[in-house]
Order: C-alpha cells, then sequence, then structure tokens
C-alpha cells in the first residue's frame, strides 16, 4: 500500500505546490543573475501556516541544484556561529585543509591561505572568518545562500547578521540572504536601526492560494498516494481549506488516512478528514496563535466576532467603549502578527480559517 502523500508537518516541502509560481521564478532565477539581483535578498512574511518554512527549504534546494551552498539556521542565540560552522560542512567538498588550518578548530595562523597578524591565543572575528571563507568560495565561482527561519528582531545576532551581510552585498560577494517571519516580527525587524540595511530586501506576502490552486494540489498529491478524489469530495474539501496552504495538506492527509484501503477518497472520506483535521488545526494553529494575544487583543477580536462577515474599526471602537484612535493600536498589533487582514479603509476580518468559531470555544463562552 502506498504511503500518504501528504505532509501536514511544518517546514516539509509538500510533493505539489501551487500558487507561489511568481515568488519561486523570482528568487530561483536571483541564483542565475548574482550579484546584484534585488531578490537575492527577500523576506518571506506570512502567519502561521502559510508555507513560510516549506518555501524556505524548497529555494534552499533549488540554490543547491544551482550549485550554491546553502545553510539554513532557526533565529536563535548561535545562530552566526552555526552559519560559519554550517558553511565549513557544506563546503567540506570543495576546500581542503590540513588538520593545522581546520577551520572548526580555529587557532591562529594560516586560515585557508590567509595570515592573521595576532597573537596566538586570540581567534579572528566571525567576519573575518567568514569572509575568507567567502574569498574561497568566490575562487571557485560558488555562492552561498543563508537562510534564517522565523526571524526574531530582539535577537542581537540578527542585527549583527544583517550588518554583516550588508558588508558581503558591498564587496559583491555572490551570496543570499532569505529570511520567513511573522508580520509583526518582520514590521520590527525592518523598523530597528541596527537592520535597516533590510529595509531594501524584497518582500514577499505568502497569504492564501486560489481554489484552483488547491483543487490542484489536492487532486495531484492524492494520485502521489494512488488513490483519487471524487469530484464531490474534492470540491468538498476545496471549499472546507479556504485556500490555506496548511490545511490543504492537513484536510488532504486525514481524507486519505480516512479512506483506508480504497482507491478512491469519496464524500463521506472527506467530511471525516475535515472534521478530524480541522481539530488538528484548531489545537497546533488557533490556540498557539491566541496564546499569544494581550487580553485587550482578545477583546478587539471578540469585538470582531459580533459581525457577520467583515468589521468596520469604529463600530470594534463602539463594542469597547473606547475611542477609534485608542483601538488602532490593537488592529495594527492583530494586522502584523497575521490574525486578521485588512478588508480596505477602516474594515477588517479574520485572516485565520476557523478563528472565528475557536475564539468562543478557547473563551470558554
Amino acid at each position: 500500500m502506498a504511503r500518504n502523500p501528504f505532509t501536514p508537518n511544518f517546514g516539509q516541502v509538500p510533493r505539489v505546490l501551487a500558487g507561489r509560481d511568481q515568488l519561486i521564478d523570482e528568487i530561483v532565477s536571483a541564483f542565475d543573475n548574482a550579484p546584484g539581483d534585488p531578490s537575492l535578498t527577500s523576506i518571506l512574511i506570512g502567519a502561521r501556516g502559510t508555507g513560510k518554512t516549506a518555501l524556505l527549504s524548497l529555494l534552499a534546494n533549488e540554490a543547491e541544484s544551482k550549485g550554491w551552498l546553502a545553510v539554513n539556521v532557526p533565529c536563535v542565540g548561535g545562530m552566526l556561529e552555526e552559519i560559519f560552522q554550517g558553511t565549513v560542512k557544506a563546503s567540506s567538498h570543495l576546500i581542503c585543509q590540513s588538520d593545522e588550518t581546520k577551520l572548526t578548530g580555529l587557532t591562529i595562523g594560516q586560515l585557508i591561505g590567509l595570515e592573521w597578524e595576532a597573537k596566538p591565543s586570540e581567534k579572528p572575528t566571525w567576519f573575518l572568518r567568514m569572509s575568507a571563507l567567502l574569498d574561497e568560495l568566490d575562487r571557485r565561482d560558488v555562492g552561498l545562500l543563508i537562510t534564517v527561519d522565523e526571524v526574531r528582531p530582539s535577537l542581537e545576532e540578527m542585527g549583527l547578521l544583517a550588518s554583516y551581510y550588508q558588508l558581503f552585498v558591498r564587496d559583491e560577494r555572490k551570496v543570499a540572504l532569505l529570511m520567513a517571519g511573522l508580520p509583526s516580527e518582520v514590521s520590527l525587524l525592518l523598523n530597528d536601526k541596527s537592520a535597516s540595511f533590510l529595509r531594501r530586501a524584497s518582500q514577499y506576502h505568502i497569504g492564501d492560494i486560489g481554489d484552483a490552486d488547491a483543487e490542484l494540489v489536492l487532486e495531484r498529491t492524492a494520485e502521489e498516494g494512488e488513490k483519487a478524489f471524487t469530484p464531490d469530495a474534492l470540491g468538498r474539501v476545496v471549499e472546507a481549506c479556504g485556500g490555506f496552504p496548511y490545511l490543504i495538506q492537513l484536510m488532504g492527509y486525514r481524507s486519505w488516512q480516512a479512506a483506508g484501503n480504497s482507491s478512491t477518497i469519496d464524500v463521506e472520506s472527506a467530511e471525516r478528514g475535515i472534521s478530524r483535521a480541522r481539530s488538528d488545526f484548531e489545537t497546533r494553529v488557533l490556540k498557539a496563535t491566541l496564546d499569544e494575544l494581550s487580553d485587550k487583543d482578545l477583546e478587539f477580536l471578540c469585538a470582531m466576532a459580533q459581525d457577520r462577515d467583515e468589521s468596520r474599526t469604529s463600530e470594534i471602537a463602539k463594542r469597547m467603549g473606547q475611542s477609534t484612535g485608542y483601538v488602532s493600536q490593537y488592529r495594527r498589533r492583530l494586522l502584523e502578527q497575521g490574525v486578521i487582514a485588512s478588508q480596505g479603509r477602516g474594515k477588517v476580518t479574520f485572516a485565520l480559517p476557523f478563528l472565528k468559531e475557536y475564539l468562543k470555544e478557547y473563551l470558554g463562552d
């Protein structure tokens, strides 16, 4: 029996990816155009579950297929050293050095042909070590892609990386930096003086995909697992997932699973899959999102939930008993966190599927 082909694990690249063609084409083309292509420095911005991490993984794979080295790190303490050590490891088949000059065991002395004028007890800075390594890669015309997931402006090393990377770009190094993060974190990062260079990065806002693309992903992925949706079942799952990338994979996974040994995913299997997937989504995404919000943020969402569709900020303010100016700060925060979405001047709606319905359960109403 074939294995379930859907991949609802965060960060795993789906077998079939649709709806991101322009983004992928622009960044992959940049690897051929380096240095100088603006897409070599890019930020993927989106809420949880929109597929940012999976896209980073896919783009790293594409870079490697074009002869680049790719080093992928989370935005955590020790990130800079992880980038350096990861580059050393990735380039080990290109750069040979004796035991005395191994990069991983740096003393002072010779670093890939570079003599340090320093005391034996001193260690070259990260920037100097990285520059020496990039010199060797440049001689071999090999580019280096660094991907950073879940950017956090509160991490000092993020600002340092931005500053050092700016110098690499200035020196026309064959480097690329792809980052991904929640709207709120990216907004703070771009407003941080230490990372001001990143304001010139290409920004890609990752959201829902269209029904036609969702249908394509579900249909072709199921075929990879030797099953096929009936037309009615396919339509039901497409409608239920609402174009949300994580839900497409999760509902596809649960529907494929519910079909058991059958080669057909019928409406009954789809409905069972949708129900199970929704429960998973509430636990993994919605609860995690709401746990991070303040009481006032939640009050804002409760005021929104009284409307059938979109909500006006002025009405939300009345329900909260506050001025429009006062509630605007919470509107801005929720927009930046990808919890709500703008629907034109003064109008907002819930950005995450099922959030409106789950809010009552979360608050114990």
